[in-house]
């Protein structure tokens, strides 16, 4: 296996009484996108300002590439971009000026910091308003610029400390589609949000803190299987739903089947997606039609809720 981008190992971070941060441990793979999932006050900002340098730690280590990564220390921070929650821009420059100043802070000159310039204006879908001064974007267009400076240098790893906030849905979906872009284009991304949906749809892998603690880290299937729960399929089906029931009963893969009503079928199953093809012939073979065929997988939610006794808060 390749050498992982991010290695974190038993961070601490205390102030006063209060633990921030207890014994936090992880890796980032590259070219993977994870997720630190939790509520806010969980421990993320305090966590990532850490792994950025910004903020001295009580214990534990920090390695981006191999490189231990120290505050007060420039080694190896040139392999991270941080796109931090506050909006970090000069308002009265246009967005693209803003872009000149942080790619000179970055070294970067000339016809490469103009080709690295436009190329990070289009990934966020700011390339018609460059010009414009940024106190005259939206919250969202001003949260996309602000990813535009984090990876102008073309980061090993870019950290996003919750980037949604605040927005409307048309920048929340715009700044989701560049995250997903990023991490097909081979950048390791570590992206902290408590927004459920956010982390099912952009992470590889999760991590669920809270109280400053790693709960559980897996991908969703894995997460999902702590708790126990199953895929359900819902079926409505063409002639007798008890008669379709018997057939998906000979099933291993099918762990229950209810006939709701003469039509409809509620199926409990390990894995819906590898199991549909067979699902579909065995109903075929028994003379069932289907009319409708609907796939629910367990959520995130239930898995924090199950870890944590609540739920998911703001």
């Amino acid at each position: 296996m390749a050498s992982p981008t991010l290695r974190v190992q038993g961070l601490r971070k205390s102030f006063g009484d209060l633990q921030a941060v207890d014994d936090l441990s992880f890796e980032v793979a590259p070219g993977e996108t994870f997720g630190l999932l939790g509520p806010n006050g969980a421990g993320k900002t305090t966590s990532i300002s850490m792994i950025c340098g910004l903020l001295d730690r009580d214990d534990g280590e920090v390695e981006v590439e191999g490189t231990a990564i120290r505050p007060g220390s420039i080694r190896g921070r040139e392999l991270i971009g941080y796109v931090p929650q506050e909006i970090a821009l000069y308002p009265e420059l246009s967005g693209r000026d803003n872009l000149v100043f942080f790619a000179r802070l970055y070294g970067l000159k000339g016809a490469e910091a103009k080709a690295r310039i436009d190329e990070t204006l289009e990934v966020v879908g700011l390339t018609e308003r460059a010009g414009d001064p940024v106190v005259d974007y939206s919250g969202g267009m001003q949260r996309r610029l602000n990813i535009a400076a984090g990876m102008l240098h073309q980061p090993r790893l870019l950290i996003l400390d919750e980037p949604t906030v605040g927005i409307d849905p048309q920048s929340r979906n715009a700044i989701l589609e560049a995250v997903a872009a990023l991490g097909e284009s081979g950048m390791s991304v570590l992206y902290t949000t408590h927004y459920m949906e956010e982390a099912e749809r952009l992470c590889r892998r999760v991590g669920i803190v809270d109280h400053g603690r790693l709960l559980a880290l897996g991908t969703r299937r894995e997460l999902v299987a702590l708790v126990d729960q199953h895929d359900r399929i819902t079926i409505r089906v063409t002639g007798q739903a008890a008669a379709a029931a018997e057939a998906l009963h000979r099933l291993d893969e099918v762990i229950q089947v209810d006939a709701t009503d003469d039509q409809t079928l509620e199926c409990m199953v390990a894995t819906a997606s590898s199991l549909l093809p067979r699902l579909v012939g065995e109903l075929d073979r028994a003379g069932v039609g289907i009319v409708d065929l609907r796939v629910a997988e367990p959520s995130l939610d239930s898995v924090f809720l199950h870890i944590t006794g609540t739920a998911l808060r703001d």
